[in-house]
C-alpha cells in the first residue's frame, strides 16, 4: 500500500466510498516536525481522479479492482443528513472544546487555523444549502423559502443588507444583438443587519440608471456573478446610479442572477454598507449556488401555480357544465310541465264550446223531431250561441295549427299591398262585440295620411297580429276600461301600438309573455281562459316579417304593446284604384270552377262563392275534367287534388289561349316554404290551408279574379 501511496503522491491515504458519502484523506509526513500534512476532501471530481489512478495500479486479480470501478466516474450524491453529520463530527474532532490537557494533545492544530476556518465555512454552507433544499422539497410557500433564504444568507455572509430584485418582465432573448426593453423591476425581499439602514423593499430602480453599464442585461442572462468592491469608483461615470447607491449607503455589492428556465427572473444582491469589502471566490460561488437553488424553487412554484390554475379552470368548467346540464334538465322539465298544463287547459277550452254546440243543437233537433214549435227568438238565440261557440272553437284550432306550422317552418307569407285603414277597421269591427260585452271603450287612432295608406306585407298576418294584441288587451282590462289601437308609419316601417288600462304585468314576468305554452298565472287561465299561444304566435308572426315587438307595463295601470314591421319586398305589386276596381266588378268573368271530391267542402265553398255573387261550378274528379274546364273558360280554378294531378291540370290550362290566363288556387292540408317556392314556379297563383276560413277564401278569390292587391 505504501508504494502505491507514493505513486499517488501521498505517504498515507484513507478512501471512503459509498452511495451516500465519499471522502478522501491524504497525509504526507513532515520529516523535520515529525507531523503529517493532512488534506481532506469530499469533492467528487478529485475523488474520481484519485480512484482512477488507484484502479490502474492494482493487479487484475485484486478484489479491490471491481469495487473501485463504479467510482471511477464522478459520483454526485444528493445532499443528505449523513453528509451533514459527517462534516459536523469532523469539525468536532478537529476543533474540540479545549480542556486543560488539550493543549498537549492538539498543540499541532493551533497552526492550522486557515484549515479550521475553511472547514467551518464548508460545514456552514452545507448546512444552509441543506436547509434550503429541504424547504424546497417540502413544497413550502415560495414566499417562505425566499424570506428564509434572504435572512439566513445575509447572516452567513455577514453582509449588511441582502435583497432579491425581481424583474417585471420575462426576458426570453439569448441574442446579444437583441435589446431588452423595459428592464424594470423592484426589490421584493430584504434582510438588514440593522433597522437604521434605509430599506430597499419595494423600491424601483430607474431604468435610465443602468443605460451606461455595458452589456448589463446580457452578462446576467449568461449567468455571470458580478463582484464590485468599490461602487463609487465603478459607477463614477453614472451620476444617476451613483446617487442611487449613495442614498442607500451601498459601498460594495455582490450580485448573482436568478435564471428560471433560461429566463432572467431576478437578481440576488448582497450589500456592504458600513465599509468596503473584498469579495472572496468562495463567497461568489456560494451566492451563485443559492441563486440556482432559488431558481429551482421559483420554477417549482410556477409549475405548481400552473397546475393549480389548470385544476381550478377544469373544476370551474365541470361546475359550469354541470350547471348547464342542470339548467337544461330544469328547462326540459318546465317545458314538459307547461305542455301538460297546456293540454289540460286546452281540453277545458275545447270542451266548453263543444258542450254548447252539442247541447243546443241537440235541443233544437229534439224539438223538431217531437213536432214542437220552439219560439223563433229562442231558436235564434240558440243558433247564435252555436255559431259563436263554433267560431271560438275554430279560432282556437286555427291558432294551434298556425303555431304548429310556424314551429315546423311550414309557413309562407303572402306579401302584397293592402290598405292599413281597412285592415285596422276590420280588426276593430271583429273585436267590437267583445268590447261592448265587456263594456270597454275601444278606440282607433289612425295617424296615416290618405296617400300613404298602402303598405306591403301579408295583410292576413298583420290582421292576425292586431287581433291577438287587441283580444289580449280586452281580456285583461276591467269593466269601463279603455283599449286603444294606434297605427302610424315611420319611414319605411309600419308601427302598431295597442294600449290598455288593464291589470298590468310584473316586470320580471314580461319575458314569459312570448314563451310557448306559457301564461303568467294559473289563476289567470281559470279566470280569463285562452290557449296560452296567442302572444307566442304573435311574436313569431312579427319576426317572420323581420319586425320587433316590445312591451311596457305598470301593475294596475295597464300595458302597451308596440310592433314595428318593415315594408316587405315583393315581385308582383300592382295597385288598382277604387274606380278601376268597381269597373272590374261588372266587366270581369266571375266563373269559378272547383275540382273537389269531398262533398262537404264543395258545399261550403259553393255557398260562400254563390253568396258573393260568383258563378260557381263544381266538378267531381274524372277523366274529362280538363276538357270541361277548357270549355267553361273560368276566371279561376280551385283544385283540391294530389300534387301530380294539380300539375297536370295546370299544364293543360296553360297550353290553350282560352285558359292560359286562368288563375289557379290550390287547397292543401299543409305546405312548406320550399314546397310553395317550387309550386309557384310552375304557374300556381295562390294556396289555402284547410280547414277553409270563409273570409280568407273570399279575399284570395277576389285578389285572383280582379288582379287586385287590395285585401
Amino acid at each position: 500500500m505504501t508504494d502505491i501511496s507514493e505513486i499517488l503522491g501521498a505517504k498515507k491515504f484513507y478512501l471512503l466510498l459509498s452511495s451516500q458519502l465519499c471522502a478522501l484523506l491524504q497525509g504526507t509526513l513532515n520529516d523535520s516536525s515529525l507531523s503529517y500534512q493532512v488534506i481532506i476532501t469530499c469533492d467528487p471530481q478529485a475523488i474520481a481522479e484519485f480512484t482512477h489512478k488507484l484502479e490502474q495500479h492494482l493487479d487484475n486479480s485484486s478484489p479491490w479492482r471491481k469495487r473501485l470501478i463504479p467510482y471511477i466516474e464522478p459520483h454526485l450524491p444528493q445532499s443528505n443528513p449523513l453528509e451533514t453529520h459527517f462534516y459536523s463530527r469532523l469539525w468536532n474532532i478537529l476543533v474540540p472544546e479545549f480542556s486543560e490537557t488539550s493543549d498537549v494533545m492538539y498543540e499541532g492544530l493551533r497552526t492550522c487555523e486557515p484549515v479550521e476556518e475553511a472547514l467551518r465555512q464548508q460545514v456552514a454552507q452545507e448546512r444552509l444549502l441543506n436547509q434550503l433544499i429541504g424547504q424546497i422539497h417540502q413544497s413550502l410557500e415560495l414566499s417562505v423559502i425566499l424570506e428564509t433564504a434572504v435572512r439566513e444568507l445575509r447572516s452567513f455572509l455577514e453582509v449588511d443588507r441582502l435583497v432579491i430584485y425581481k424583474f417585471r418582465e420575462k426576458y426570453l432573448s439569448t441574442s446579444e444583438s437583441e435589446k431588452i426593453q423595459n428592464l424594470g423591476g423592484l426589490v421584493t425581499y430584504e434582510s438588514r443587519v440593522s433597522q437604521s439602514l434605509p430599506s430597499l423593499l419595494n423600491v424601483v430602480a430607474e431604468d435610465v440608471c443602468f443605460a451606461t453599464i455595458p452589456e448589463y442585461q446580457h452578462k446576467y442572462r449568461q449567468g455571470e456573478i458580478v463582484a464590485i468592491e468599490d461602487v463609487e469608483r465603478q459607477y463614477s461615470a453614472s451620476l444617476c446610479l451613483s446617487q442611487f447607491l449613495e442614498k442607500y449607503w451601498i459601498l460594495s455589492k455582490l450580485i448573482a442572477p436568478i435564471i428560471v428556465e433560461g429566463e432572467l427572473w431576478g437578481l440576488l444582491i448582497a450589500h456592504q454598507c458600513f465599509k468596503k469589502r473584498q469579495w472572496l471566490e468562495s463567497e461568489k460561488a456560494f451566492l451563485g449556488q443559492i441563486g440556482e437553488h432559488l431558481a429551482v424553487a421559483i420554477y417549482q412554484a410556477q409549475l405548481y401555480a400552473q397546475v393549480q390554475e389548470q385544476k381550478n379552470t377544469f373544476e370551474q368548467r365541470v361546475i359550469e357544465s354541470t350547471q348547464a346540464l342542470r339548467d337544461t334538465l330544469i328547462a326540459s322539465q318546465a317545458a314538459n310541465h307547461s305542455k301538460s298544463e297546456f293540454l289540460g287547459n286546452m281540453s277545458h277550452e275545447l270542451r266548453t264550446p263543444l258542450t254548447c254546440i252539442i247541447g243546443l243543437s241537440g235541443t233544437l233537433l229534439h224539438w223538431s223531431q217531437e213536432g214542437l214549435n220552439l219560439p223563433v227568438d229562442k231558436q235564434r238565440k240558440y243558433l247564435d250561441t252555436i255559431q259563436n261557440s263554433g267560431k271560438h272553437l275554430l279560432d282556437m284550432i286555427n291558432e294551434i295549427l298556425e303555431y304548429s306550422n310556424l314551429q315546423s317552418g311550414k309557413y309562407v307569407l303572402s306579401v302584397r299591398y293592402f290598405s292599413l285603414t281597412k285592415v285596422a277597421k276590420n280588426v276593430m269591427q271583429r273585436v267590437s262585440d267583445e268590447s261592448e260585452h265587456r263594456r270597454i271603450n275601444l278606440e282607433l287612432d289612425l295617424q296615416i295620411e290618405p296617400q300613404k295608406d298602402s303598405f306591403s306585407a301579408d295583410p292576413e298576418r298583420v290582421q292576425q297580429i292586431l287581433y291577438h294584441l287587441l283580444n289580449n288587451a280586452l281580456k285583461f282590462t276591467s269593466k269601463n276600461g279603455k283599449v286603444t289601437l294606434r297605427v302610424w308609419l315611420e319611414k319605411n316601417q309600419l308601427c302598431l301600438e295597442v294600449e290598455d288600462t288593464g291589470i298590468g304585468i310584473e316586470e320580471e314576468k314580461i319575458p314569459l309573455l312570448f314563451e310557448s305554452f306559457q301564461q303568467l298565472e294559473n289563476s289567470r287561465r281559470r279566470v280569463y281562459g285562452g290557449t296560452g299561444l296567442g302572444l307566442a304566435l304573435t311574436k313569431q308572426l312579427v319576426e317572420l316579417h323581420g319586425g320587433t315587438i316590445e312591451v311596457e307595463s305598470i301593475i294596475n295601470k295597464g300595458s302597451t304593446f308596440t310592433v314595428r314591421i318593415p315594408s316587405q319586398p315583393q315581385n308582383k305589386a300592382k295597385l288598382v284604384s277604387q274606380p278601376e276596381k268597381n269597373q272590374a266588378l261588372f266587366t270581369k268573368n266571375k266563373t269559378i270552377v272547383l275540382v273537389e271530391s269531398n262533398e262537404e267542402i264543395a258545399t261550403l265553398i259553393g255557398e260562400l262563392l254563390t253568396a258573393a255573387n260568383y258563378h260557381f261550378i263544381w266538378l267531381m274528379d274524372g277523366t274529362k275534367v280538363i276538357k270541361k274546364i277548357e270549355l267553361l273558360e273560368p276566371s279561376a280554378v280551385i283544385l283540391d287534388k294530389e300534387l301530380s294531378k294539380i300539375i297536370e291540370i295546370n299544364d293543360s290550362l296553360k297550353q290553350y289561349p282560352e285558359t292560359k290566363d286562368t288563375k289557379v288556387l290550390i287547397l292543401r292540408n299543409e305546405i312548406t316554404s320550399k314546397e310553395w317556392t317550387e309550386i309557384s314556379k310552375m304557374g300556381i297563383d295562390d294556396y289555402l290551408i284547410k280547414p277553409i276560413q270563409p273570409n280568407l277564401l273570399l279575399k284570395r278569390v277576389n285578389a285572383l279574379i280582379f288582379n287586385n292587391n287590395e285585401s
